[in-house]
């Protein structure tokens, strides 16, 4: 636990500069983002997504388009077809962005394909929207168990148990003085040596 103190103390402007350039979060990069990154690594999802951009693809690129510039993206034929049917959503999506957050990730988990509470909890933080919300990705899932926060990694996350692991991290947080937004960041970068997305 001193460990964590001590790395917060380290990165914590670092992490509050970040939580502020999500605020400046472009909707479509981040949601391309977020439907890219179950089970890849997050470094490489992000290089697809501005690969997609820098050719012109991100908004109107065609799904065999796509699919050529998700090279190292596991289940990448599936995500190709995610990221055009998301695409068609975007302008219901702006609108529900206006909503309470839980309930705009509500919306996000039944509408968008390829987007379940861990996916659509990173891309609400990711453009400045989900602060409360815990991203419970395997990173996170290891250092709670690390931490006897939970007893063991579930196999799958359904919105009980999803919830259920957020609540106890958010009580964690709180015990231990560190913002849940931050304190996602913080077991990332204690992770993979960087405060990333």
């Amino acid at each position: 636990m001193r460990e964590i103190l001590q790395i917060h103390q380290k990165i914590k402007d670092e992490i509050e500069k970040r939580l502020e350039e999500f605020k400046e979060g472009n909707i479509i990069e981040e949601l391309i983002f977020c439907l890219l990154t179950p089970q890849s690594k997050a470094e490489k999802c992000w290089n697809a997504v501005l690969k997609l951009k820098n050719s012109g693809l991100l908004i109107k690129g065609k799904e065999e388009e796509i699919l050529k510039k998700l090279n190292g993206i596991r289940f990448k034929y599936k995500k190709a077809r995610y990221i055009v049917e998301a695409r068609k959503k975007l302008p219901i999506l702006e609108k529900i962005l206006n909503s309470p957050p839980h309930e705009a990730r509500e919306w996000l988990v039944k509408n968008i394909k390829g987007m379940g509470y861990k996916e659509a909890s990173h891309f609400l933080r990711n453009i400045g929207k989900g602060e409360d919300f815990a991203i419970l990705d395997r990173h996170i899932l290891r250092n709670l168990k690390k931490f006897g926060i939970i007893d063991e990694i579930p196999k799958s996350l359904n919105r009980r148990k999803y919830t259920e692991i957020e609540k106890k991290m958010k009580e964690f947080s709180e015990k231990i003085g560190i913002p849940l937004s931050h304190l996602d960041l913080l077991l990332w970068y204690k992770e993979t040596g960087k405060v990333f997305k």
